[in-house]
């Protein structure tokens, strides 16, 4: 697996795409177990910009009070990552075909890697909750 430079790292972070040679690199990021703690990271500064940008046209533009500014834009924030998570698995599934992976890839590779964890999870849950008759 090819790394690529932080560069294009911070890149990939902000929500570029990388060259095709670092696409193993990238399926493993968007299938190790922390990926959706990176996927929020990079939904947050992709929708950064943008609600930065609308704060500073309220308050300069329109004359805002600057408290309301800063309240629309922090809501702005939250709703455009809210709706980034809402739809992580489907986008980083997507992200995948771009690189040259079968769809649903990804999800498909973090079930399998999680079945057994789950299917022990799911027995000591039935054991402690079900009754046994």
């Amino acid at each position: 697996m090819t790394t690529p430079p932080v560069p294009l790292r911070a890149w990939y972070l902000v929500g570029g795409r990388l060259p095709l040679k670092y696409r193993d690199w990238v399926f493993h990021q968007a299938t190790k177990p922390t990926w959706l703690a990176w996927f929020v990271v990079r939904a947050f500064l992709q929708v950064l910009p943008l609600t930065a940008l609308i704060t500073l046209a309220l308050v300069w533009g329109l004359g805002s009070p600057l408290p309301l500014a800063l309240a629309c834009g922090s809501l702005g924030l939250v709703v455009g990552v809210y709706f980034a998570v809402s739809y992580a698995i489907e986008s980083t599934d997507h992200r995948m075909t771009k690189y040259g992976y079968p769809r649903a890839s990804a999800s498909t590779f973090r079930k399998e890697r999680n079945t057994e964890t789950d299917q022990e999870r799911e027995r000591r849950y039935n054991e402690a909750w079900r009754q046994q008759d």
